[in-house]
């Protein structure tokens, strides 16, 4: 009787084990995300602007973009490195070689946008913006390497050539300005900036130090440190991933402000809405979508991570738990634009859809 009675207990024990054990694993899966998919999703994305005619440059290039080409980019980067593959695909490779390409040849290709064909300043700002870029995006790559490849060094030559040196944008690059939120707007050349931060800092063989290079470095850090008290909190986001690359960018009270006011914006859900981020209003009068997204709640958790707040109980653990819960079934995240209302399912629609899978992704593969 005693026997059956312990036999018992244990079948009780075990069943309980599997039960709660069932409920952990099942948390466990509803707490993932699918990288593969993810992949799957940007490349398809990159592919599609590749080919898209509106694109399209001379000399058989294309147009690097902020909105899919550049956060393209940095997140196939921290996939392969993920995935322990250090093998770009096809996709990413055509990406490379472009910027390649039009690095190397530098003095022959048009910029992506001319005063010809729009107006004066678009070529200068066209040469600042892509200028940024091409370093940001070919020194992300070669972090992982671990050595500066012949590309990226002239990417940097002609990224120092462009620097501002005087007036009150000295230390910055000319950049691109449609009137389009959050990229192409006058407070954008902050945000640009605070991208050449980036590319400078992750550089390999402690490119940010070289002497050949503090004029410049020098520069851009005391022109993202005099404006950064007027900036939205989109680019001050920015500035704090930059932060942690680029030395002694932030001062310690500077930068507890920054996440300070971040972690004010959290939402109840987990997540950020890239609506609160700065003082936006659409230009077709309909209103901000004020829900979480991918974009917002990618970048400011994977700032954040950079920043080194990353403990369980942080804003930023609440963030990766959101985007771990609203990836889509096509693997990519929610965004919605800035300036107008527009259909999710179109190409154009979807532009705000890629920077959030990017960025998504870049938190994910942070914490991982």
């Amino acid at each position: 009787m005693n026997s059956f009675k312990v036999l018992g207990v244990f079948a009780c024990l075990i069943f309980g084990f599997i039960i709660v054990n069932g409920d952990d694993i099942r948390a466990q899966e509803a707490e993932g995300w699918d990288p593969v998919a993810a992949a799957e999703y940007l490349d398809g994305r990159q592919q599609w602007w590749m080919d898209w005619p509106t694109a399209a440059r001379d000399h058989g290039t294309f147009c690097v973009s902020c909105h899919t080409t550049t956060p393209y980019g940095l997140a196939r980067t921290a996939l392969r490195a993920q995935a322990r593959d250090g093998f770009a695909g096809p996709v990413e490779r055509r990406l490379l070689e472009n910027i390649e390409q039009r690095v190397t040849s530098w003095d022959q290709v048009e910029p992506f946008y001319s005063d010809e064909e729009y107006r004066s300043p678009k070529s200068s700002e066209s040469r600042g913006t892509e200028a940024i870029l091409n370093a940001l995006l070919l020194a992300n790559v070669d972090a992982g390497k671990g050595s500066l490849n012949a590309a990226t060094r002239d990417a940097f030559e002609n990224l120092w050539t462009l620097q501002l040196t005087d007036g009150i944008a000295g230390g910055a690059w000319p950049w691109l300005n449609f009137g389009l939120e959050p990229w192409e707007t006058e407070t954008a050349q902050y945000y640009g900036a605070t991208l050449a931060a980036i590319a400078v800092g992750v550089a390999p063989e402690d490119y940010v130090s070289q002497p050949k290079v503090q004029q410049y470095v020098v520069r851009l850090r005391d022109y993202l440190r005099q404006h950064i008290a007027t900036q939205p909190l989109f680019n001050q986001a920015h500035v704090l991933w930059a932060s942690s690359v680029f030395p002694d960018l932030l001062g310690s009270t500077r930068r507890q402000a920054i996440i300070d006011e971040l972690d004010k914006r959290q939402q109840a859900d987990g997540g950020w809405s890239l609506g609160s981020l700065g003082t936006f209003q659409r230009s077709d009068g309909t209103p901000i979508d004020v829900r979480s997204d991918g974009y917002a709640t990618g970048l400011v958790t994977y700032a954040l991570q950079r920043a080194g707040v990353g403990s369980r109980e942080s804003g930023a653990e609440k963030g990766l738990s959101w985007l771990r819960q609203h990836q889509e079934e096509d693997g990519s995240w929610h965004a919605s634009s800035l300036n107008r209302e527009r259909d999710p399912k179109s190409d154009r629609g979807r532009f705000m859809r890629d920077v959030a899978t990017a960025y998504a992704v870049l938190a994910l593969t942070a914490a991982e």
